[in-house]
């Protein structure tokens, strides 16, 4: 299995948001499609998770540095935010 660091950032995002600490690592390994972000070059994972009392999709962006995961930040996608960035091709699928 890969390594997966998580980020100071990621660390903070998740008290901030009051995301469980295991989300990140699970939203990587679940995804069932990524995207390449062509603005920051990070990969982005998103799984769909209950958060706040409704079920949305939870992004993570991460990089893949010497067969390693190092995951950068988190959070909740608005609603048709993810259809925006892929529309605009900001997020174009990658193959994990």
């Amino acid at each position: 299995m890969t390594e997966i660091k998580y980020t100071d950032h990621l660390k903070r995002r998740l008290k901030l948001r009051d995301i469980p600490e295991s989300w990140p690592r699970k939203i990587v390994q679940e995804a069932k499609v990524y995207y390449h972000d062509n603005q920051t070059g990070n990969l982005i994972a998103i799984s769909k998770r209950n958060y706040e009392g409704r079920k949305r999709d939870i992004m993570v962006a991460f990089e893949e540095v010497a067969g390693k995961l190092m995951l950068i930040t988190i959070h909740p996608l608005k609603t048709g935010q993810k259809e925006r960035r892929i529309k605009r091709g900001r997020w174009t699928k990658h193959a994990k």
